[in-house]
């Protein structure tokens, strides 16, 4: 990321992510970039707009990556087709793409740690943490295996989807990640290979 805006979004992010968003104010978020209030203001109205700036941010990274990896980025009723034209392979794709997003990314990995912190003190962050990181991820996948016919989708679902919501935090802790990364792989393959045989 580069320019001043870019910048205080991250900074922003960095603060909400350790201390949670509530705790942080404006004059902090100054400080960590060594400008002034009044610097900070001629790019953003307040700290809620600079938190609706990571927002967007995150909902265009969202619908860049679907698109990346060709999965319907919007929900089944509008794009029923597009759910039943997806293969396991591409949802394979698309996980082990979200495991590395959401664990490597820094924007994507101090979203995802300011949503769980804050999560438990602030019901719109609770709402926000279950579309992103619970119920939404597992409802699409949800979807997307209901729409190529299978018997128990949201049991599959929660076959992709529960080992990358772990190995998240396993990242987080690791010096070194790429183990954790690996296995996802390797679950994430275990899982589409179980997909495939479903079809069957």
């Amino acid at each position: 990321m580069g320019g001043t805006k870019e910048r205080i979004l991250l900074a922003a992010l960095r603060l909400f992510a350790r201390d949670g968003y509530e705790a942080v104010s404006v004059s902090d978020i100054a400080e960590q970039l060594g400008i002034t209030k009044g610097a900070l203001y001629r790019h953003y109205a307040g700290k809620r707009d600079i938190f609706n700036s990571i927002l967007a941010r995150m909902e265009q990274r969202d619908a860049e990556l679907a698109r990346d990896n060709q999965v319907p980025e919007g929900p089944k009723e509008e794009m029923e087709k597009a759910y039943r034209s997806v293969s396991a392979e591409q949802i394979a794709a698309f996980s082990k793409t979200m495991l590395r997003y959401w664990a490597q990314d820094e924007f994507a990995s101090l979203f995802r740690r300011m949503l769980i912190l804050e999560q438990f003190r602030d019901p719109e962050m609770s709402r926000l943490c279950q579309q992103y990181l619970v119920s939404g991820p597992l409802g699409y996948l949800t979807d997307l295996f209901a729409a190529l016919g299978l018997p128990e989708p949201r049991k599959a679902a929660a076959e992709f989807y529960g080992p990358m919501f772990l190995l998240w935090s396993v990242c987080d802790g690791a010096d070194d990640p790429s183990r954790a990364i690996a296995l996802g792989d390797e679950l994430i393959d275990a899982a589409a290979a179980r997909l495939e045989k479903g079809k069957e």
